[in-house]
């Protein structure tokens, strides 16, 4: 009777290590996918960053086109002068402008 009394303790014993393993780890795995430094976090971040480079890589180019403009305009004198009639409104004496309201 006492050795049966073992038997069902030791499987009991058994059973409750065996729970709390699977328990610890299937824990340890929801940690993983949904914790602060988790799987889906990571793939968040990820996305950031690949829409930050994007948005350097836009702002890269709008830069070189604006140091284009300043070359041409600093070298290019009829450059200038366009450029002043169109932001600044500018016109010479026998000219009409005409203003386009779309703009």
């Amino acid at each position: 009777m006492r050795e049966k009394k073992e038997k069902i303790s030791l499987s009991f014993r058994r059973k409750i290590i065996i729970t709390a393993l699977v328990f610890f780890f299937l824990i340890l795995l929801l940690a993983s996918f949904f914790g602060k430094k988790g799987l889906i976090e990571i793939y968040r971040a990820q996305m950031d960053q690949k829409a930050l480079f994007q948005e350097v890589e836009r702002l890269e180019e709008k830069k070189r086109k604006m140091e284009r403009e300043i070359e041409e305009l600093q070298t290019n004198p009829k450059a200038l002068e366009k450029k002043a009639r169109e932001k600044l409104w500018l016109q010479k004496p026998d000219e009409i402008v005409i203003v386009d309201k779309k703009k």
